[in-house]
């Protein structure tokens, strides 16, 4: 729970500490502007305050490992919630507009995952976790995004080691692999999900892990 808190509020101060000419730079997603990225903040804070209030009676279904759902191949483009996003972003025409949303609802969700009872049993997705379990699953989530924020902004604010850290660990278990310990947390996350290519030295040491590449998560 403390994680979630720390992972999100890095990502957002990063957010807020942008000039305006960042938010039409290219992102580290396929397609998206920085600006389209910080509008799908947006909407996974409203999916956060949305699953926080809505309880569930039944066991659990999945964890922060298992809500996630793998695939091999990485996003087209051609999803209707990723255009809608696109031209939701370009909607707000100045950044500052698109700071004080993400801001607004982003700080509620902060505040109501701070107050949940991490054994409260959400459901989202046609899936029940406990509250805990759903908000780690956004220690990962916040800390690919983040990566994502700056992958072509040196001059922004770093992603915790600590975020870095727990998820590589998670994506660990969602391969059922440790990938090898010379990759750094960073570029196992890149990699790992498909965010850049493995240099020859990362394919020659990922030996049959690398032919399992990458572990696109939805």
């Amino acid at each position: 729970m403390d994680l979630f808190s720390r992972s999100w509020t890095a990502l957002r101060t990063a957010v807020a500490e942008l000039p305006d000419e960042d938010f039409t730079r290219p992102s580290g997603c396929t397609g998206w502007l920085v600006r389209d990225l910080v509008c799908h903040l947006v909407i996974d804070s409203q999916d956060v305050l949305i699953t926080l209030a809505t309880p569930e009676a039944t066991e659990p279904t999945r964890d922060a490992v298992t809500y996630w759902e793998v695939t091999r191949t990485p996003p087209g483009g051609d999803d209707l919630l990723d255009a809608l996003t696109v031209r939701l972003a370009a909607a707000y025409e100045e950044p500052r507009l698109l700071k004080f949303h993400l801001d607004d609802v982003g700080s509620a969700a902060g505040r109501a995952a701070a107050l949940a009872d991490p054994d409260l049993r959400v459901g989202t997705r046609g899936e029940v976790l406990t509250a805990g379990e759903y908000l780690s699953t956004y220690v990962l989530e916040w800390t690919l995004h983040h990566l994502d924020l700056i992958a072509h902004l040196p001059h922004a604010r770093e992603v915790p080691a600590e975020g870095l850290s727990r998820s590589r660990r998670m994506l660990e278990e969602i391969a059922g692999a440790a990938f090898p310990a010379t990759m750094s947390d960073e570029d196992v996350l890149l990699v790992g999900t498909g965010r850049r290519t493995p240099t020859g030295a990362e394919t020659a040491c990922l030996g049959e892990l690398g032919a399992e590449l990458p572990f696109v998560l939805g």
